[in-house]
This record gives structure tokens, C-alpha cells and sequence, in this order.
């Protein structure tokens, strides 16, 4: 069987190019040139992208572990200062009940001080109204003794200027005199 140009061109006319002979595999000539096209690409990739790419992954994965010991570095400092906080609102409420209680100490203590000073002064204040008004019954009696001698005088001179002698004279100035103080003398009590 000779194949001609024409006899060729026939079989390539009735095959049709963009069909393959499997529905899986390509055809011979391109697993030709596309697997070692395909090798070549690989390679170049692994020795070229390869060094980039762990060294990318392990740059992530050096920042991902960095996150989580900064993290954890944060848990453990929060975790300290949630004990301090707590072991200070603890301290806060005794540290709270004993100023209360100072205070209340101290507001007592003032308050006794204060009714004592009152107390004092009170007794103070009578005692001296006390003495006043001693002093000024003391004073108005005597003033009072002393304008009723002058009166009973002035007015015993004029009654009976001439009748009485001195003596009887004296005499009755002093009974009214000693009349006037028992008089007051009993007012007083």
C-alpha cells in the first residue's frame, strides 16, 4: 500500500484535528513536548520559588508565633493584674470600714468634747449670772437703804424738825432701815 500525498491528505481530511483518539489521554506528540515542558516549569519553580516560599512560610509562621507569645505574655500580665485588683478592692473595703470606723471614733470623741465645753460653759455663765445678779441685788440694796435715808431724813426734818432730838432722831432712821432690809432680805429667798 503506498500512501500518497493524496491518500494522506484523505486521512487527514477525514480526521478531524480537534478530536482526540481518548477521552483521557492527549495525543503522543503532545505528551512529547508538554511533559518535559511541564518538568522543566517545575523545577524552575522548586529552585527558584521554592527558597521564597519557606521562607515566606516561615516568616509567617515565625509572626504567628510571636502574636501568640505576645499574647500569652498579655494573658499572664492581665492575669496579674486582675489579682492585684481584686487583692486591692479587698484592701479598698477593710482599708473603707476602718476609716469609717476612725471617723466615727472621732465624731464621737468631738461630740463628748463639745457637750463637756457646753456643760462648762453653761455652769461658767450661771455661776457668773449668779454673782451679777447678787452683786447688783447687793448694789441696789444698798443704793436703795441709802435714797431711803435720805428721804426719811429730808422728810423727818420737815415733819418734825424741831420735836425730836438727834438721837430719837437716828434712832428711827434705823429701825426703818432695818425694816426695809428684812423686807428684801425675805424677797431674796
Amino acid at each position: 500500500m503506498r500512501f500518497t500525498i493524496l491518500h494522506i491528505l484523505n486521512l487527514v481530511a477525514a480526521e478531524d484535528v480537534t478530536q482526540t483518539h481518548s477521552a483521557f489521554l492527549p495525543e503522543g506528540y503532545e505528551l512529547m513536548f508538554g511533559i518535559p515542558a511541564s518538568l522543566l516549569v517545575f523545577g524552575l519553580l522548586y529552585k527558584f520559588a521554592g527558597p521564597v516560599v519557606k521562607k515566606g512560610m516561615a516568616a509567617r509562621t515565625a509572626k504567628i508565633q510571636a502574636e501568640l507569645d505576645a499574647g500569652e505574655a498579655a494573658r499572664s500580665a492581665a492575669e496579674i493584674e486582675s489579682a492585684k485588683i481584686r487583692e486591692a478592692k479587698g484592701d479598698i473595703g477593710s482599708e473603707r470600714t476602718r476609716i469609717l470606723a476612725d471617723a466615727t471614733a472621732q465624731a464621737d470623741a468631738m461630740l463628748a468634747d463639745g457637750r463637756a465645753r457646753i456643760k462648762v460653759e453653761i455652769a461658767e455663765a450661771e455661776a457668773k449670772a449668779l454673782a451679777d445678779i447678787a452683786s447688783a441685788q447687793g448694789r441696789v440694796g444698798d443704793e436703795l437703804r441709802a435714797e431711803i435715808a435720805r428721804l426719811s431724813s429730808a422728810a423727818v426734818d420737815q415733819v418734825v424738825t424741831g420735836s425730836l432730838d438727834d438721837a430719837t432722831h437716828q434712832e428711827l432712821i434705823e429701825n426703818f432701815i432695818q425694816r426695809v432690809g428684812a423686807s428684801q432680805a425675805g424677797a431674796r429667798k
